[in-house]
């Protein structure tokens, strides 16, 4: 019900779904060895665990409290920067494979 929950919910989870659904069979198409497919996987839902983190977070932070609250904020930006640094790693990551292979 966890992920039911946030795809209904989470319109950014919606777009990382479709990016992933996009994306995952290139992993298998081109001819990676198996330690590059592992690590692009592992990135590539990393995006994937990190917005469900950063949902978790959120709905934890207004159970607690609407009011604006410097903690709040600081917890929600928190769960922002986990969905940044996973797509900051993911572009890196795929980024160096396929310059690797294509250039």
């Amino acid at each position: 019900s966890g992920l039911n929950e946030v795809f209904n919910h989470e319109t950014s989870f919606k777009i990382e779904v479709v990016i992933f659904l996009i994306l995952l069979p290139f992993i298998f198409m081109i001819d990676f060895d198996i330690v590059e497919r592992v690590l692009m996987f592992m990135t590539l839902s990393g995006m994937l665990l990190a917005e469900i983190i950063n949902s978790a977070i959120e709905r934890t932070v207004d159970l607690v409290t609407l009011e604006h609250h410097e903690m709040a904020k600081r917890a929600k930006d928190a769960g922002s920067a986990i969905v940044f640094v996973s797509i900051f790693i993911f572009c890196i990551v795929w980024g160096s494979f396929f310059y690797e292979k294509f250039f």
